[in-house]
């Protein structure tokens, strides 16, 4: 950025490329978008909320709720209807741009000081010679339980609102988590259900979770 501080880091973890956008921000700077190239990308509000989330079969687009906007398949990646992409443009922040056009067409753009760099992180996958699609990719223990101990930290916040909206109450502490939360928390436990770990493990993380 124009201050200094990193915008766009490029990394590669064995065939793995991974394009992270921070936050303009000197210290402990927020993650704004994580674009993989195995198809799995995550873009996300300024408070830290889903905005995007993709995967090799397609992708949603969610408001700041947490509620769906609109969903899309990628073509041939899905079983049942195909749902088309409507091309998506967002701003992260004043300085860096998301155009989601097709599959192998995620662009990542940077504007600072009247110059522009663009990285394309999309990816064009293959389906096999039986028709099917290739292994998703499954997720460590260590992601797993990071995963679950965020929505961990977002279901105390909730509570800490409402104790702060409702002091002399106990009607708080009876609230349910918003929709999102909720949405979060059995996307991780259907995460879990299909990833090979221990049962020891899926008991820790569903008491995470719940």
């Amino acid at each position: 950025y124009p201050s200094g501080n990193l915008a766009i880091m490029v990394t590669r973890e064995g065939d793995l490329m991974i394009c992270t956008v921070q936050e303009d921000e000197p210290r402990t700077a927020k993650i704004r978008a994580l674009f993989q190239s195995d198809s799995r990308s995550t873009c996300y509000y300024p408070n830290g909320n889903e905005w995007i989330n993709m995967s090799i079969q397609g992708g949603q687009y969610l408001d700041q709720a947490g509620s769906r906007v609109k969903r899309w398949t990628w073509p041939n990646m899905s079983p049942g209807p195909h749902v088309p992409l409507s091309p998506i443009f967002i701003s992260l922040n004043q300085h860096v741009g998301v155009r989601i056009l097709a599959q192998d067409k995620i662009i990542i753009s940077f504007l600072a000081m009247g110059r522009q760099a663009k990285f394309n992180m999309g990816t064009k996958v293959q389906v096999g010679a039986a028709g099917r699609l290739p292994a998703q990719a499954q997720l460590s223990r260590d992601e797993l339980l990071l995963l679950a101990f965020r929505v961990r930290i977002l279901q105390l916040f909730n509570r800490m609102r409402g104790c702060i909206s409702f002091p002399s109450s106990e009607q708080w502490n009876k609230m349910q988590p918003p929709a999102y939360v909720l949405t979060q928390a059995t996307k991780i436990l259907e995460l879990c259900a299909a990833a090979d770990i221990s049962e020891e493990l899926r008991s820790c993380i569903r008491g995470i979770v719940n």
